[in-house]
């Protein structure tokens, strides 16, 4: 079980199971959603447990997806796609969690569109798109 909440405490969740591995997206609107680029792990929907969800505001950023995120404190928590038939799947934001992952990143992606103030040198995958 592993459990997370956004920064003031308003919205907090528990994942059972194992976590996915983790990606970190650098595309643009990540990047002005949290301030840097996105690390994040997909799990079952089945799998994720919201308590608070009355101080989530949903922004749809497209017509694929949809990010939530604390309408108290602001944190960035969640993203989700919009065709919930096509994806069983909820990603949540990695530092989000409140103890150990158990999970690395396994692989950046949209570093076509990562910001020119750092770089990449983990060794790690890097899709550009």
């Amino acid at each position: 079980m592993y459990k997370g909440s956004c920064l003031c405490g308003a919205i907090t969740f528990e994942v059972e199971g194992k976590l996915g591995s983790a990606d970190a997206c650098h595309c643009v609107q990540c990047r002005k959603w949290t301030g840097h680029f996105l690390p994040g792990t997909e799990v079952p929907r089945s799998a994720v447990t919201i308590e608070g969800s009355e101080n989530i505001t949903w922004y749809h950023s497209s017509e694929k997806v949809r990010r939530g995120f604390c309408n108290k404190c602001g944190s960035s928590l969640f993203f989700d796609p919009t065709d919930q038939d096509k994806h069983d799947w909820f990603g949540i934001s990695l530092g989000a969690f409140d103890g150990p992952t158990d999970t690395k990143l396994a692989l950046h992606i949209f570093v076509a569109e990562k910001g020119d103030y750092y770089e990449l040198e983990d060794g790690l995958p890097q899709n550009e798109y």
